[in-house]
């Protein structure tokens, strides 16, 4: 896992923060804008943080390597891409909430958008096999904190199940845990059946009572009163996330971002599960107009205000 480790000539906050990215992207995501405006990195250096941004196994700097990791998974199409993140207020492709989004760096209804093009051109595949990719993401961010000490962990997107597994191997070195827009709910199938087959990733969690396998955990399915996809639970008595319950977790969503319909579930399952969660609506702290890249549209900084508000919080509760 390549990382990239940036500090400011004096340091004024307590503790390092790591950047972990999604999807197919890189840590790039965190270091500029598609735009070329500063990146979450520059702008927590500058807020006096020491930033480790990651680029997890297989992607960026941290090379595919098949005889490691696997066959690659084909590349998420341009289509769905754009859906995610510059979505359709019209037509067929037409995504809830899209109308919202006011903060693309660039046209984003034009498809040869000069910021589109720049952001889809970071992307790639990533490990077909979601045990493997995340166990593997889970080894390598347990040793940068092993080497590194207590931290702030972020995970977005794709990258979430991975913050979530560093907390679970690690609770006493994560003192927060940030999941901008992770993938979910939990145990959902969006990526293959195993994708999040223990809840919150696809490799193993530790729950109280413990579970052997996945199928020890008795859920029953809700259905969404937001108009989103139905979403799992734990009947009662729920078993409960033995060392996840030990992180405050914060689950951030933008007000144009399809993916408010699967936090909130997320949350709920957290919670149930004994965890100290917290979902975090932009829209409800005054930011508004964020879809899926909120940490490089033109109010990144505004997002970013509210991510480390958050933290330092948890410092004085």
């Amino acid at each position: 896992m390549y990382v990239y480790w940036e500090a400011p000539a004096e340091v004024t906050q307590p503790y390092p923060i790591v950047l972990v990215h999604g999807g197919g992207g890189q840590g790039l995501d965190f270091l500029s804008t598609p735009d070329g405006r500063p990146g979450w990195c520059d702008l927590l250096v500058e807020q006096g943080w020491v930033v480790y941004v990651v680029d997890r196994p297989g992607h960026g700097r941290s090379p595919f390597i098949p005889e490691l990791m696997g066959a690659a998974g084909p590349p998420l199409p341009i289509e769905v891409l754009k859906s995610i993140f510059v979505p359709s207020t019209e037509g067929p492709g037409a995504m809830p909430f899209a109308d919202l989004h006011t903060q693309w760096p660039g046209d984003s209804k034009d498809p040869a958008d000069p910021a589109l093009l720049q952001f889809l051109a970071s992307g790639g595949p990533f490990a077909a096999d979601a045990v493997v990719r995340q166990g593997m993401e889970q080894q390598r961010l347990v040793e940068l904190l092993d080497k590194i000490g207590p931290a702030f962990v972020l995970s977005n997107s794709l990258g979430g199940p991975s913050g979530f597994l560093v907390a679970d191997a690690r609770p006493e070195l994560v003192v927060g845990l940030v999941q901008l827009e992770p993938i979910g709910p939990a145990f959902a199938q969006t990526f293959g059946p195993d994708t999040l087959q223990w809840g919150v990733a696809a490799v193993p969690v530790a729950y109280d009572p413990p579970a052997t396998t996945p199928a020890d955990l008795d859920l029953v399915e809700h259905s969404s009163a937001a108009g989103g996809p139905g979403y799992m639970l734990q009947t009662e008595p729920a078993r409960k996330l033995a060392n996840l319950s030990k992180v405050p977790i914060a689950v951030v969503s933008g007000e144009a971002s399809v993916f408010q319909l699967t936090d909130g579930p997320l949350v709920t399952f957290l919670q149930q599960a004994g965890c100290a969660a917290t979902h975090i609506e932009l829209a409800n702290e005054g930011v508004h107009g964020n879809c899926h890249g909120s940490m490089f549209e033109r109010n990144n900084a505004e997002v970013l205000a509210v991510v480390t508000g958050w933290m330092l919080n948890q410092l004085t509760s």
